[in-house]
Order: structure tokens, then C-alpha cells, then sequence
């Protein structure tokens, strides 16, 4: 839930438990990109996981390595099912004595509760804490220095997002030099006083996806669905050690990543922006007359202009598509992030090189 202190600045727009912006998006969203804003993060729920073994059980039930994390560290898990499909996602932090886990707040209750009913024998305490206020920055800004996070066991609740850097036992199927990934050091605070924060520069939900999105950072909320695997979205790269002890689902990532080719791929679409309509998610994306896929994601990017993620079938051509919004056809120019013959992989080279789009150009031709 979003703290009355940031709910009552002038300006601001809420939808449900986040607020979209102060009245300035694109302003705000220059202004969390420098890192000297804040976003509260209403639609985030906090899960804390307590006990003896905390780590060695989390480690045992879902697709991260926990078993070395040091009081400071962060980095993301999911939970999947037998079949390797995502079921939840959360980053992890610990503190020395507790778990903290972000999630997005439709599936947190569904995490706690599973989580509650796998703790058996062992000794770990889960809690689902929605009382506790978080807030999301960039590093290296003035928003670092006035955030106060908690610390209730000496060690501030600051999330460092992994998906800046492919993480120890991950894999990136993208093969651009530089992953726009890499730009983004997102944190996520759990704030001691989150009304202390509403005095400074603040920005809001819309300017937080945008950067996202040109990150080409999956969401739980957005980009996953009944079908989804890790591979589809490059989220091995962040979330999954493909070299841990064994889990629920381990089977089917292993099996894709080293034998078969994930049957859709992520993709990010620039969108033609004359017509001044931006999709939502949901929104069919078109290859001539054939449906190849559908919009997760999309933002108005104060560099990039329109954008947006966009789940395809690995089928879909590489080149120009179409998506299909409020029955207008908007043109889309690809740009590839799992490529279609993902999986079944050596190592493979980082040949493209990614640029940022000037005004009209096709990104191919960058």
C-alpha cells in the first residue's frame, strides 16, 4: 500500500495501491534515472522468512543457490512447477537473521501460503509482513543518500536488483555487447519512515516501468503467465543457478537450456508513436496476417519514446511487426533479446552491439 504521505503530494494519480505519476512523467522519469528520485512501490509486498534454516531450505525448494549468502546480499528466486513453468518470484535479501523477499504484491499472499505449507521439519518462520512500506531508487544518486532503510538486525533492508549482472550460475541468451540491463542499478528499500521521503524529489509507477522495460526487466505482474519458463524472457540470468542440488521444475530448465529451444522468446518492440496510443497489455502483435505474439509491457521512455515488451512465438520473423491496440495498427521495429534458437547452447558470442535509436531509424540498422 502506498504511504498517505505520497498519496496526498500535489499532483498525485493513483491507480489501485500504486501512484502513476505526480503530474510530470517524463520529468519524474529523468529524475529517477539520475537517481535523485524515489518511487513507492505500493503494488510490492514484503515476505519475511526467519529461522535456523532459512537458507539451506530455501535454497532446497526453489531455483536460486542461497546456501552462501552473506548478511548484505541480494540476488532473485523462483519457485516453478514440475514442469519447470514459474510460479512465483521474489528477490531475496538476507540480513543475518531473516530472508526478506520482494514480491509483487498479487503474488505475494499466493507465495507465503505455499511457502507456509513446504516448511515441514524445518526450522524457518514465514511471515507475510504487508505493513512495511518500500520505496525504489537508482543507485549512485542523491535518493541514495536520503534513503534510511530498516535495520532491524543491524544490516539495511536494501535490495540490489541482480539483473544488472548475469549472476553466478546464470546464463544470458542475449547476445548483445552491452545489455541495457547493465545501465539499471535498481533498489528497493524497506524504509524505516517512508513519509520522510515525501519532502524530496519523488516520481511515480509509470516512470519505474519505463525504465524497466528499456532494461528489458521482467515482471511477474506483466510478463508471466500459465505457460511461461524461465528461458523465454532471459530470466536465467538473474534468478536461476543451472549448477545448484536439485528442485521442483530443475528438469525442464536443464532440459531446455542444453537440448531444446524455449517455445516463445522476449522481445522489445519501438513503436511508432504518431498515433499517440501506447498498448496495453494484452495487445496482439502481428507478423503480415499472422498472430506471432502479444504485448506484456509497455512505456512511454523519456530517450526511447514508445516501447514495449512483447512475449512472441520463436517462429516469429526477426524484422518489423505490427501491434493491434484500441483498432489501430501501430508498426513496431524489433529488437531481439532471447534470440529463437536460445537453448541447446554452448557458449555463445556477444556479436551485436545495441545502441539507442534515433527519432525514425529502424534498430536493425544500428
Amino acid at each position: 500500500m502506498t504511504p498517505d504521505a505520497f498519496a496526498a503530494l500535489p499532483g498525485a494519480v493513483r491507480d489501485g495501491d500504486t501512484i502513476s505519476h505526480f503530474g510530470d512523467p517524463i520529468g519524474e522519469q529523468r529524475r529517477l534515472a539520475s537517481g535523485s528520485a524515489v518511487v513507492p512501490l505500493g503494488d510490492r509486498t514484503v515476505i519475511e522468512v526467519a529461522g535456523e534454516d532459512r537458507l539451506t531450505w530455501l535454497d532446497s525448494i526453489t531455483s536460486q543457490a542461497l546456501t552462501g549468502l552473506r548478511p548484505g546480499d541480494s540476488t532473485e528466486l523462483f519457485v516453478l512447477d514440475p514442469q519447470g513453468r514459474i510460479e512465483h518470484d521474489a528477490g531475496v535479501l538476507e540480513d543475518g537473521s531473516s530472508v526478506w523477499l520482494i514480491a509483487d504484491s498479487g503474488d505475494a499472499e499466493g507465495l507465503a501460503a505455499w511457502l507456509q505449507r513446504m516448511v515441514f521439519r524445518s526450522r524457518a518462520v514465514v511471515t507475510l509482513r504487508p505493513e512495511l512500506a518500500l520505496v525504489g531508487f537508482v543507485d549512485g544518486g542523491s535518493a541514495a543518500e536520503a534513503v534510511v532503510a530498516d535495520a532491524p538486525n543491524g544490516v539495511p533492508l536494501v535490495w540490489a536488483d541482480p539483473w544488472q549482472q548475469v549472476q553466478p550460475g546464470g546464463f544470458q541468451y542475449s547476445q548483445v555487447v552491452e545489455h541495457p540491463g547493465t545501465e539499471l542499478a535498481w533498489r528497493v528499500a524497506i524504509v524505516t519512515d517512508p513519509s520522510s521521503l515525501a519532502g524530496g524529489e519523488v516520481a511515480g509507477a509509470l516512470a519505474a516501468e519505463a525504465l524497466r522495460i528499456a532494461a528489458w526487466r521482467p515482471r511477474w505482474s506483466f510478463e508471466v503467465d500459465e505457460r511461461s519458463i524461465p528461458h523465454e524472457a532471459d530470466w536465467i540470468r538473474s534468478a536461476v543457478h543451472l549448477n545448484k542440488g536439485c528442485y521442483r521444475g530443475q528438469e525442464t530448465v536443464a532440459k531446455v537450456h542444453n537440448l531444446g529451444h524455449p517455445p516463445r522468446r522476449l522481445a522489445l518492440l519501438h513503436l511508432d508513436g504518431s498515433d499517440a496510443v501506447l498498448p496495453e497489455p494484452g495487445a496482439p502483435v502481428f507478423a503480415g496476417d499472422a498472430e506471432v505474439g502479444h504485448v506484456t509491457s509497455s512505456a512511454r521512455h523519456h530517450e526511447d519514446g514508445p516501447i514495449a515488451l512483447a512475449i512472441l512465438s520463436r517462429r516469429a520473423p526477426i524484422g518489423d511487426l505490427v501491434v493491434r491496440a484500441d483498432g489501430v495498427d501501430i508498426a513496431a521495429a524489433q529488437q531481439v533479446i532471447v534470440p529463437a534458437d536460445a537453448g541447446a547452447t554452448a557458449e555463445v558470442p556477444r556479436l551485436t552491439r545495441l545502441s539507442r535509436r534515433p527519432a525514425g531509424q529502424d534498430p536493425r540498422s544500428a
